[in-house]
């Protein structure tokens, strides 16, 4: 609202109260959506989008929406079911979205060092956004979450390895291990094919390398999510990320529980009585896309990658994070 417009409402207000009020409350009653103009010094030239249902209180968590190549933020949040989610369960999105002029595809950089580590380039830009969005919502700094699909993904799991104190929990659909790539043509290689030879050990230190701290003993949750029949990023990624983040979780090889159903596989890592520390959904018919189920209302709808299986991986995540059930 532009000043002199606010003027004119505050005049109002002295004269004509009760009408005022009623404009005030029109303008709260309203989702808050579209561009921040400015959150700081943006490194990584990003652009920051946000979405919050109307009337949002303080103290409500922030998740953070990552998309993926050839996606737009705000299209992908809403068919991914996360905008939906942010209306049930009342709380506010970030949606950090890239730039032609960094990346053609509209890929987020998460294999250059120079985007994902601390203090520089595509992660300090989403810290600042984060920064600016806990601000804008009166958000909870304790419950502020990160997913993303894809390239989205491996960016949010470098996110994670970059600022660990800053989220409570993530989740990577279709995503990369931390690491595994410093190159475009190593990222094309690894999205083809995992590195399954490497250690547990070797995996966790390529975290800690990018944290800056080899003695940190509290690290984020993590859901992890992949389709078996995936052609763009080799499945065996979400093998291999479950590898690094369950021992970082300071776990061994073997799941404290594995369930399986038609078609579907939850592995998890975590001690008795206490939530997962991490856990791998894999689902056996599905392509590269980020699973909705669209035949329940605001559980997603199918569209750029984004792929009706019939289970919403948004509410599951969000589950597993604890805010809402998973039904």
């Amino acid at each position: 609202m532009r000043i002199r417009s606010f003027a004119r409402l505050l005049r109002r207000f002295i004269s004509r109260p009760a009408k005022a009020r009623r404009t005030l409350a029109s303008l709260t009653a309203r989702p808050t959506t579209g561009a921040a103009a400015a959150f700081g010094s943006n490194p990584g030239a990003l652009q920051m989008q946000v979405y919050a249902p109307p009337r949002l209180p303080a103290g409500r968590p922030l998740i953070v929406v990552l998309h993926g190549c050839g996606q737009t933020a705000t299209t992908f949040a809403a068919d991914a079911g996360w905008t939906a989610l942010a209306d049930e369960a009342r709380l506010a999105l970030l949606l950090p979205a890239q730039i032609h002029e960094n990346n053609r595809g509209g890929c987020f950089n998460w294999f250059l060092a120079r985007d994902t580590r601390r203090g520089a380039g595509e992660a300090m830009s989403i810290r600042q956004m984060i920064r600016s969005a806990t601000e804008r919502f009166g958000s909870d700094p304790g419950q502020i979450f990160v997913v993303g699909f894809s390239a989205g993904a491996a960016m949010a799991a470098s996110l994670l390895a970059a600022y660990p104190a800053v989220f409570a929990a993530g989740g990577v659909v279709a995503g990369m291990p931390v690491g595994c790539a410093t190159s475009a043509a190593g990222a094309i290689l690894r999205m083809r094919r995992a590195d399954t030879g490497r250690t547990r050990q070797a995996l966790a230190a390529d975290v800690r390398s990018v944290t800056g701290s080899v003695a940190r003993k509290s690290w984020p949750r993590l859901s992890i999510w992949h389709g078996e029949r995936d052609r763009t990023v080799d499945p065996d990624n979400a093998e291999v990320l479950a590898k690094q983040w369950s021992e970082l979780q300071g776990f061994d090889a073997e799941p404290s529980s594995d369930r399986v159903e038609p078609g579907l596989r939850q592995r998890a890592w975590g001690r008795p009585n206490r939530p997962p520390a991490v856990e791998l959904w894999t689902i056996a018919g599905l392509g590269h896309g980020f699973p909705v189920d669209a035949s329940a209302p605001g559980r997603g709808r199918a569209g750029a990658w984004v792929t009706d299986s019939g289970l919403c991986a948004a509410r599951r995540i969000a589950a597993f994070w604890g805010l809402c059930d998973a039904t």
